[in-house]
């Protein structure tokens, strides 16, 4: 298992919220925090920063070595995933999006994704963040949002 800085960040960001949660104290004015999506210049880096990361993620080889997920390659086209995955962040990170895809349960049911793909998939995805200059703070609020997916992706025991 992978044990990187992004990861500790992430869980650093979700235990902090489940503080913030249970004992209702805010751990920074919301009212004057920019929302991430705003912080992270809006739609079209986003979409860039997206378009990246399904760039890589489709290429990777260790992903790919799983059967259906490489077969899910052959069926679904990059740029679907990009507008997907682009509307899902934009939506999740505060902007105007509306994501209208699956749930994302249902989406990898089929996939038997693994702890270990999932660690591959959170590496490639720090790169990508690291390549496009992404500040360390909005790296751990994407790299939390993602992982609150972990669950409903990750079907099947190494």
């Amino acid at each position: 298992m992978f044990t990187t800085p992004v990861k500790r960040l992430a869980r650093f960001v979700l235990v902090a919220g489940l503080l913030t949660a249970a004992y209702g104290v805010p751990a920074q004015d919301e009212a004057q925090q920019p929302s991430l999506y705003d912080r992270l210049g809006g739609l079209m880096p986003i979409s860039v920063v997206v378009s990246d990361f399904i760039d890589v993620v489709v290429a990777d080889d260790s992903l790919n070595q799983n059967p259906a997920v490489d077969a899910a390659r052959q069926v679904v086209p990059a740029a679907y995933l990009k507008y997907q995955v682009t509307a899902q962040v934009c939506q999740a990170t505060g902007g105007p999006c509306q994501y209208q895809g699956r749930d994302m349960k249902s989406a990898h049911a089929h996939l038997g994704i693994t702890p270990g793909e999932w660690e591959r998939m959170l590496v490639l995805f720090a790169q990508v963040l690291d390549k496009h200059q992404v500040p360390e703070a909005e790296q751990g609020e994407l790299v939390a949002i993602v992982e609150s997916t972990r669950a409903d992706i990750v079907t099947r025991s190494e």
